[in-house]
């Protein structure tokens, strides 16, 4: 049997008046999601977990099979290892994001989804000015970067991930806690380096949010993860464009697939992410494909590209698995998950329960289709998130 798992991340919503009161699944054109939802089983499930939260560290861990309340230690140590970042036991890992704030307010947590190129830049040069000894910057993808600061035990801080405040006044929101100051200070002479920069000139010169300094959040030591293969006794691939679910592989011993033409964001190969899911199930039991676009478009409110981001996964990346000969053989089971929902009305994740479906060899078919209405519909409940995995694979649900 070979198994596919793809996680259309933030998929899940809330109804908005803009789609006649139907949320982004209810709206979007998915004849092929919406076939396998029918052909087999849906329900709903929870990854997020308190007290770790609802970030997609937290949501993909447990969508990946592993508790978050035993495994998870912070988002920016699980993005360490796809930076080549090794983060020895005496140092914790920051995530850096590069942000617009104006006159006190986020204005974009992304700085209008900078180029990775771009971007790079800007860290590299912080880097130069701020980096010394036990405080080193890397550049990730985008705007996603990361700080590893040398330190004997926990970093005492509290901090807010920016996404969580887009459009609010940052002062309430700045990072508080015994070692908040050093946090706050590289911060502040960030805007420093940034505001002169020729990368945020150009971009002010294009009408382009530029990065006005960085933000600090999502902490941790290094984590200890057992390889998948040793929990699930297969052997398995990761396919994503973002360094949180590459770390999540290099950690769990999956293999990671360089995509060409994936960028985290809408603009992403979609069809190329199913090439390389069919190549690699050629070799490997199971391929975990995370699409990234849903929940940036949540992030930012833009319901129209969320829908079509929905449709693009149907059509590219949905339609040529359930044409391939696995399929066709009935030697494959395919499970949808989002980790989490992003209401594009919370331009930011939510907690609730999120629709899964599962399709394949063991899944009768429920005559449900693949929305958040329809899981509710649903008498199917897994609890906790992170039993999903192993029941879906024994096809047990």
């Amino acid at each position: 049997m070979k198994y596919l798992v793809l996680c259309p991340d933030g998929a899940a919503d809330w109804p908005l008046a803009a789609l006649d009161n139907r949320t982004p699944l209810e709206a979007a054109k998915m004849p092929h999601l919406q076939r396998i939802a029918r052909e087999g089983q849906v329900g709903r499930t929870q990854h997020a977990v308190e007290p770790a939260g609802n970030g997609s560290d937290v949501c993909c861990m447990s969508l990946l099979g592993f508790d978050p309340l035993k495994y998870h230690t912070g988002r920016a140590p699980l993005e360490a290892k796809s930076l080549g970042v090794d983060l020895a036991e005496d140092e914790i890992a920051v995530r850096c994001n590069t942000v617009t704030v104006e006159n006190g307010v986020m204005v974009d947590y992304s700085a209008g989804h900078i180029s990775t190129e771009e971007s790079r830049a800007l860290i590299e040069d912080i880097e130069k000015v701020l980096g010394r000894d036990g405080v080193h910057f890397y550049p990730g993808v985008q705007y996603r970067h990361l700080l590893v600061i040398k330190k004997s035990g926990a970093l005492e801080a509290k901090c807010t991930p920016p996404h969580n405040i887009t459009g609010r006044e940052i002062e309430s929101h700045l990072p508080q806690g015994a070692d908040a100051p050093l946090l706050l200070e590289l911060m502040e002479q960030s805007k420093k380096i940034l505001a002169p920069h020729p990368v945020n000139a150009e971009r002010r010169r294009k009408h382009e949010n530029g990065a006005t300094q960085i933000w600090l959040w999502g902490h941790g030591p290094r984590p200890s993860l057992p390889l998948f293969r040793d929990i699930y006794g297969l052997e398995g691939a990761m396919i994503s464009a973002v360094d949180l679910l590459k770390s999540l592989a290099l950690y769990l011993g999956l293999e990671l697939l360089d995509v060409p033409g994936i960028t985290g964001f809408t603009d992403t190969d979609y069809a190329a992410k199913a090439r390389y899911a069919l190549d690699a199930l050629q070799r490997k039991d199971l391929v975990f494909v995370h699409v990234e676009a849903p929940d940036e478009c949540g992030h930012i409110a833009d319901h129209a590209e969320k829908t079509r981001s929905l449709e693009r996964i149907d059509a590219e990346i949905v339609g040529p698995i359930l044409e391939s000969e696995y399929a066709k053989r009935g030697e494959l089971r395919i499970l949808v998950c989002p980790d989490h929902s992003t209401p594009c009305a919370l331009k930011t994740h939510a907690s609730e329960p999120i629709p899964f479906l599962a399709w394949g060899p063991g899944f009768d078919a429920g005559g449900l289709g693949f929305t958040e209405t329809d899981a509710k519909r649903a008498s199917l409940s897994v609890a906790p998130g992170h039993e999903l995995l192993g029941r879906f694979l024994r096809g047990a649900l």
